[in-house]
């Protein structure tokens, strides 16, 4: 891989080569992204979906469009540090008009729609989904699909939703978002399909990114940002783009110790537990006493946060121009924080989250409730649209088709294509619309 093909400024329907020199330098073409993505129906629904704490009520406690804008805000720091030492390493960079806050936009953009393909209720919504079709009233379509197809649904993945959400926009197509194919390729930390599953420990290989309905799409992509690589069997595999790593650190600083601080605010982790491993990430450069000055528990959290964001953003960049010459190679296989100094004390945090956080009966409680409500909005609309398609709809059905938003009632020939767009429009649910919609289709609309 080489930095001038991944920074690539194409966007489907192109038809000359944009030129990085050529850019109105008010408004960049890799900042147009971010702009394109923010004004989106599908990023503004994240308000309502959960990142730990489903339907909270409580104002500070991060939704999935709040932690998205701050891994957004992280991942723009870690790009714009390294695309200076990249820009300093490589001259033709700079000739070419290439400037360190490209790298910057390009993270920032890919890292705010990192999580615009996840469904309502947090991981449980992707369980919920896949789950209905493995075990569930979906399970009889598994001999109707292909092998590839059946796992796209069995493991339905947020970020392969994502990849589909953000790239449909085709060639001779209005409208959609047509983001650059560097920020698509940022986007896309694992840059494989569905199956095979997990077939090495490669970080690329931790989950799919792609569905079986955009794989020419992901090929022009890859293909453009020079991604693709060969085994000897012919086959094509892919390499994850250099400025992925970054996302996902991005994510993994901002859910690490964010997460750790809504628990403590709500009471679930004691204040004590923030002393003893956030003070561990942040013991070289902590300001003790002004620390002991801050008077609250939520500005003493405030200042340990910003502290130990700000000294993972750091080891992050470090780990990152140490390896960067195996990362375009192909040969670096792990997350960037894997390798921290500090991954004992990230995995401490983590543990803690878990146990005390993740696994509340707050949280599991209401985790139960999104999976019924999921799965009973499932069933209903995938049965009235399969009854459409066979001209076998009841007056229910075809009301029941009229609740879906335009985009979702075009009738698709394919049974793979049907399933997988009521999937879709599940995944476009906020936590509460959900449930609304699922009290609709129960009758209690009074």
């Amino acid at each position: 891989m080489n930095w001038e093909q991944l920074l690539s400024l194409k966007r489907f329907g192109d038809t000359k080569k944009r030129l990085r020199i050529n850019q109105n330098e008010t408004r960049l073409g890799f900042e147009v992204d971010f702009d394109r993505i923010i004004f989106s129906d599908s990023f503004r629904s994240l308000q309502g979906k959960t990142q730990v704490i489903p339907l909270s009520k409580t104002d500070f406690v991060h939704t999935r469009l709040t932690h998205s804008l701050e891994v957004s805000v992280v991942a723009r720091s870690l790009g714009r540090m390294v695309g200076k030492a990249l820009i300093s390493k490589y001259s033709n960079l700079s000739k070419k008009g290439y400037q360190a806050n490209d790298f910057g936009a390009i993270t920032a953009a890919a890292a705010l729609a990192h999580d615009i393909g996840n469904p309502p209720f947090g991981h449980s919504g992707e369980n919920a989904i896949g789950k209905y079709f493995k075990t569930g009233n979906g399970s009889p379509f598994k001999e109707k699909l292909t092998a590839k197809q059946w796992q796209d649904l069995i493991d339905f993945e947020g970020n392969a939703n994502g990849f589909k959400i953000l790239t449909e926009s085709r060639i001779g197509v209005e409208g959609g978002l047509r983001l650059s194919y560097a920020t698509l390729g940022a986007f896309t930390k694992y840059p494989k399909e569905s199956l095979p599953k997990k077939p090495t420990k490669n970080i690329v290989d931790k989950k799919y990114g792609v569905f079986q309905s955009e794989t020419t799409t992901f090929l022009d992509v890859a293909s453009e940002l020079g991604l693709t690589i060969k085994t000897g069997s012919g086959i094509a595999t892919f390499n994850r783009h250099p400025l992925a790593f970054l996302v996902e650190a991005a994510d993994d600083i901002c859910y690490t110790i964010i997460d750790f601080e809504d628990g403590i605010n709500l009471g679930l982790v004691d204040e004590e537990f923030a002393l003893e491993y956030l003070i561990k990430l942040v013991k070289d450069t902590i300001n003790t006493k002004k620390y002991y000055a801050l008077t609250t528990k939520k500005d003493r959290l405030s200042y340990l946060r910003a502290l130990a964001i700000n000294t993972l953003i750091q080891e992050a960049v470090t780990i990152f121009i140490t390896n960067e010459e195996l990362i375009l190679q192909g040969k670096f296989t792990n997350s960037l924080l894997d390798k921290s100094s500090y991954e004992a004390q990230i995995k401490d945090i983590i543990k803690i989250s878990i146990a005390k956080i993740y696994k509340s009966k707050n949280v599991i409680e209401k985790e139960i409730a999104g999976y019924y409500v999921i799965t009973n909005i499932l069933d209903t609309f995938i049965n009235a649209i399969n009854n459409n398609y066979e001209n076998n709809a009841s007056n229910y059905d075809e009301i029941i088709i009229h609740l879906l938003p335009e985009k979702y009632q075009k009738l698709k020939n394919s049974l793979y294509e049907r399933l997988l767009q009521i999937c879709c429009f599940v995944s476009s649910l906020s936590d509460t619309s959900a449930i609304l919609l699922n009290n609709k289709l129960k009758g209690m609309v009074f």
